[in-house]
């Protein structure tokens, strides 16, 4: 279920303040219920949509409407959702279930249909939406209600007479208004009754937030069965990491050994035989040494090379968009880099992102035939994003080869994920994404 997010610190604060402060706060949650209300007009209208979907789902034709009504349901309780937690101070999380990817065609759409509809969420959506138009539009006009029948209260000495003539109603709650004695009564009953509708507001407020905690929460099952999955991906991206680690720890001893390591044996062994050479033949002597320092510069490039698989010094001196950017300048490709961030992401993160776009520009010139990349990172709601779009000749597909399965697994160590739009002809749109906190401010301009 979704948790209360600062609720105790907005309770104090509704009852802090100056009685001004307090009138303020008491008028904007009048007007947040008014607008909560509001909320019944789309309501019946996707409640139409649902009901036309599923009769026509009898005939074969709902298949290809399933997923845009459901799609339209949940982003209207998505916007629900955040209404609570920004004028309630309560996180609502979303309850539904991963899509699988589905193939393209009909045999996708029925896919696609197949997993809206048996997710249970789904349902709770379309339960919503029978009982908020009536439940909840009643909690949420309640307030403003009693806010214009004070208002008719107080213009009661003038409208009662029009309204007796007219024969309408001139009871104002238990008085019948007749003459202008009654008229002043219900005066009185009217200002008691204009100021309860900004005191009951935030009540409102606060229950048709519980409404939709219920039904667009996750129930504690579904929580269940997250925390069980999130348990399973847990085990497999430590299990893909420690593996990627295995094999990163054998490219470096294979590149030490077969590079860098055989360099400095030979050099040692030169430096031997030219000690020996030195007085005997110092011309001889001499060459070796010459071959003994070029040995030694071509080692050092290997390792700084090395070093550079591991954690590339620009990144940890610049950051990831200048680290980027000098990728692009290596690259054969013509590749842009925009980015926008506005501090830097923990090391092992932006290492993540740095070798992910990097093997994307791999792929994009060894595989997709693209002569342009577009590379874009920037940073939203507590998400690191990248985006590289190549014009290659497209269909990339993770199922299909090793590289993107790869991506996949680095950024899935951190939770992050990566996104495939790769239609055949082009163009190709990796997107990345890894939830993370940026600490330090930005060390490059954008």
């Amino acid at each position: 279920m979704g948790k209360e997010v600062g609720g105790g610190a907005e309770a104090a604060g509704r009852s802090a303040g100056t009685p001004l402060d307090r009138a303020r706060r008491a008028v904007r949650d009048l007007l947040r219920a008014t607008a909560l209300a509001g909320f019944a007009v789309p309501q019946l209208l996707l409640l139409a949509a649902a009901t036309v979907t599923a009769v026509l789902l009898g005939v074969g034709l709902g298949v290809l409407l399933v997923p845009a009504t459901v799609l339209a349901v949940r982003a209207l309780a998505g916007r629900r959702r955040t209404l609570a937690a920004r004028w309630s101070g309560v996180a609502v999380r979303e309850p539904y279930r991963p899509l699988p990817p589905a193939e393209p065609g009909l045999k996708g759409a029925w896919q696609r249909c197949r997993a809206l509809l048996g997710d249970p969420a789904t349902w709770r959506d379309l339960l919503w939406l029978l009982v908020d138009p009536v439940i909840g539009f009643t909690v949420a006009l309640f307030p403003p209600a009693l806010v214009a029948f004070g208002l008719f209260g107080l213009l009661q000495p003038w409208l009662w007479e029009p309204i007796a003539s007219a024969d309408g109603n001139t009871w104002y709650w238990w008085v019948h208004v007749t003459d202008p004695g009654s008229a002043r009564i219900a005066v009185l009953l009217a200002v008691p009754t204009l100021l309860a509708g900004p005191a009951i507001a935030p009540g409102a407020l606060r229950g048709h937030t519980a409404l939709a905690r219920a039904l667009l929460g996750p129930t504690a099952r579904a929580e269940a069965l997250a925390a069980q999955r999130k348990v399973v991906h847990l085990t497999e991206t430590r299990r893909d990491a420690l593996t990627a680690q295995a094999a990163e720890l054998r490219r470096i001893e294979r590149d030490l050994h077969d590079g860098a390591q055989a360099r400095l044996v030979a050099m040692g062994m030169n430096l031997g035989v030219a000690e020996r050479l030195v007085e005997r033949d110092p011309q001889a002597a001499k060459q070796l040494l010459a071959e003994t320092r070029q040995a030694s510069a071509t080692a050092l490039n290997e390792l700084r090379d090395l070093v550079r698989g591991i954690h590339p010094p620009v990144l940890a001196d610049r950051g990831l968009a200048d680290a980027v950017r000098a990728l692009g300048m290596d690259s054969p490709l013509n590749v842009t880099v925009t980015a926008d961030l506005p501090g830097r992401a923990e090391a092992p993160v932006e290492s993540a992102v740095y070798f992910a776009v990097s093997e994307a520009l791999t792929n994009a010139a060894k595989h997709a035939g693209a002569s342009r990349v577009d590379v874009q990172l920037w940073y939203q709601d507590g998400t690191l994003k990248a985006q590289v779009t190549d014009d290659g000749t497209g269909g990339a597909d993770p199922s299909r080869g090793t590289g993107l399965r790869g991506l996949e697994r680095r950024l899935a160590t951190f939770d992050g994920v990566l996104a495939v739009r790769s239609p055949l002809g082009g163009p190709t749109t990796l997107t990345m994404e890894l939830p993370c906190e940026l600490s330090s401010p930005r060390t490059s301009s954008s």
